[in-house]
């Protein structure tokens, strides 16, 4: 694609613009550990709300996204609930309350808060750690990859003979350029160009939504699409047939091996549900939410990611979706077996979108690649530093040896993904057994975790152990991860539960510094009486039926959030504006059954504005803040 002066000069000045903020902020950024990896806890909510939305806006998604819409339609919304797309739902009412009250730097640091500092404790820290530098090595690989075949399709330059050779090139530029920024700002970089990074992703998004809705007439789609590709409905099979359009996506169909439907649907809700209760990984998700002010600002922090995300993203996946479908199946229809649907989106960008907007376009996607790319190393020397080089090496080391340290593991697991992505240029099967397999292997312990009481250090030790030796095999089988996962669940939950009873209850000053500050609900009983002695009249927390409540609708409100705009572009008003009272009605009732209810002291009363006054103990609320 030959790009034009202006949208060369558009995407130069945003890469400036990113290096900019990074050594703007480096000052405030390096006073001390805190500052750099939770800014201090001084970040407002919001925009740790849209530095969340921009760092799960990764393009490789978005395409695979496209793809489903393309293929299955309106019942696409249903799907991303693998990853699951509405956990932070379960985070927004309940969830980030919680974890933010724990006032600890890491994943890792929680595992501590919760189960203290016994044997059990140690192999729960380990192979916690573990698993989020396994996941932050494979996201830094996957970035880089993705970041090198994006530009070298897009930019100009020819950097080497080679196709690959020249994707590497690029690919090494823009981490390096990336690095730079996040190493030297830390968290409030990473927040603050991801700030800037949403607003251009959102005005590319609304762009290219509104190009597709001129280009597209609502008679053109019907006549692209088989029967059945605008129902949300949930039948037994999924009932599309792409006989006579694109036969090679009915054999898509049949290899995602999701057409009984239903099946498909009660299976991914179930896994989404339990995933979603389990908590968010030790990822750049956590960092955000341990990074709020207060808990109440995590809570709202997780519903603005809900808010801001859905709508101008779908806006953008159904613009492409439908412009492929009416001017580039056959092209697809082409490429008989082997169609490669991320053919749609150069395909789009090449033909539709004008000079200037173009380059606004181009910038916003590589931001979806940094953003992502910036928040995953950002998270690497909290573990390392924080969890491991501080609590086993140098606990008394200087604040500055601490920050000497973080950039030089920044570096090191920059340097190592990289490396990961040099050998393996081809990354989409083992981030999808990331995500499904070894992130199902995560669920069950993490459940237990916050609603037994007795789960202790070495029932998460081997329900995680369990977890991660289960999900090896799923990498080297044509098993889907799905339908493995009731299976894998179950053998971690047997772990979990036989690990917890085979070895003596965790400390039971541990465990009631632990309820005492983050209040579950759940399964606490003996720990709650324990706690009534010291603290007469202690109030459990009976709030589990409106929680779940809450969720339930917000599930909905989610569905229609994602729903809307793809009515929007492919100008279908009477269900659009079904979509629109859905939402209305869903956030009325959330209005008044959840955020009137949010408060930072679990033994504060709640007053109307979702604030929190200043009643109970001075020791509870001390204990809060501490």
């Amino acid at each position: 694609m030959n790009l034009a002066p202006i949208d060369l000069l558009v995407i130069g000045f945003y890469l400036l613009a990113t290096l900019f903020i990074g050594f703007w902020v480096s000052r405030r950024a390096s006073r001390n550990i805190q500052s750099y990896f939770l800014g201090g806890n001084k970040l407002p909510w919001y925009y740790l709300g849209l530095s969340n939305a921009s760092g799960q806006f990764d393009i490789s998604g978005t395409m695979w996204m496209v793809y489903l819409l393309f293929i299955y339609g309106l019942k696409s919304v249903y799907i991303p609930w693998l990853w699951p797309a509405f956990n932070q739902i379960f985070l927004m009412v309940f969830l980030s309350l919680w974890l933010r009250r724990s006032g600890v730097m890491t994943g890792a640091a929680w595992i501590r808060f919760r189960f203290g500092e016994g044997r059990g404790a140690e192999l729960s820290h380990l192979i916690i750690v573990a698993f989020a530098l396994l996941v932050v090595l494979g996201y830094l690989a996957y970035g880089f990859v993705g970041i090198g075949k994006f530009a070298a399709a897009f930019m100009p330059w020819q950097l080497a003979a080679d196709p690959h050779t020249n994707e590497i090139c690029y690919g090494l530029i823009l981490t390096v350029i990336t690095a730079v920024y996040v190493v030297k700002g830390g968290m409030f970089s990473v927040v603050l160009t991801e700030v800037m990074q949403f607003v251009v992703m959102t005005i590319a998004c609304i762009a290219i939504g509104l190009i597709a809705m001129v280009q597209v007439s609502p008679e053109m789609l019907e006549a692209a699409v088989p029967a059945g590709w605008y129902s949300m409905g949930v039948g037994h099979t999924l009932d599309l047939d792409w006989s006579g359009i694109l036969e090679s996506a009915n054999q898509r169909i049949i290899d995602d091996g999701w057409s009984f439907f239903s099946v498909f649907f009660v299976l991914v809700l179930l896994k989404g549900i339990l995933q979603s209760m389990a908590g968010p990984a030790p990822n750049y998700d956590m960092q955000r939410i341990l990074s709020a002010r207060t808990p109440v600002e995590a809570a709202k922090m997780s519903w603005l990611v809900n808010l801001v995300l859905l709508f101008p993203r779908y806006m953008m996946i159904t613009g492409l979706t439908i412009l492929a479908l009416v001017f580039f199946t056959d092209d697809l229809r082409a490429m008989g077996g082997d169609v490669d649907f991320e053919q749609i989106l150069p395909f789009a960008l090449a033909n539709y979108v004008p000079q200037g907007l173009l380059g606004l376009v181009i910038a916003g996607l590589l931001a979806t690649f940094m953003s992502t790319f910036a928040a995953t190393t950002n998270s690497a020397p909290a573990y390392v530093v924080n969890d491991v080089y501080k609590r086993y090496f140098n606990p008394n080391g200087s604040e500055k040896t601490y920050m000497r340290m973080s950039y030089m593991v920044s570096i090191l697991f920059v340097v190592l993904g990289t490396g990961i992505g040099l050998f393996a240029p081809s990354l989409n099967d083992i981030i999808l057994w990331i995500v499904s397999a070894l992130y199902g292997g995560y669920t069950a312990a993490n459940i237990l975790k916050w609603y037994w009481w007795r789960m202790n250090g070495f029932g998460y030790f081997y329900g995680m152990l369990a977890g991660l030796v289960a999900a090896v095999p799923l990498m080297f089988t044509d098993l889907s991860p799905l339908y493995a996962f009731p299976w894998l669940f179950a053998l971690c939950v047997a772990a979990s539960v036989a690990g917890s009873l085979l070895t003596r209850p965790d400390d039971m000053e541990t465990l009631k510094a632990f309820y005492f500050k983050t209040r579950p609900w759940g399964f606490w009983k003996p720990v709650h009486r324990a706690l009534q002695e010291e603290h007469p009249g202690l109030e459990a927390n009976r709030d589990c039926a409106r929680d779940l409540t809450n969720c339930a609708v917000g599930i909905l409100w989610h569905t229609a959030l994602t729903a809307a705009p793809i009515f929007l572009v492919i100008r279908h008003w009477p269900e659009f504006s079904i979509a629109m009272v859905v939402i209305v009605a869903a956030s009325l009732f959330l209005w008044r059954n959840w955020y009137r209810h949010l408060r930072n002291d679990p033994d504060a009363a709640e007053n109307e504005e979702g604030g929190v006054a200043n009643v109970g103990s001075g020791d509870q609320r001390n204990a809060i803040a501490n």
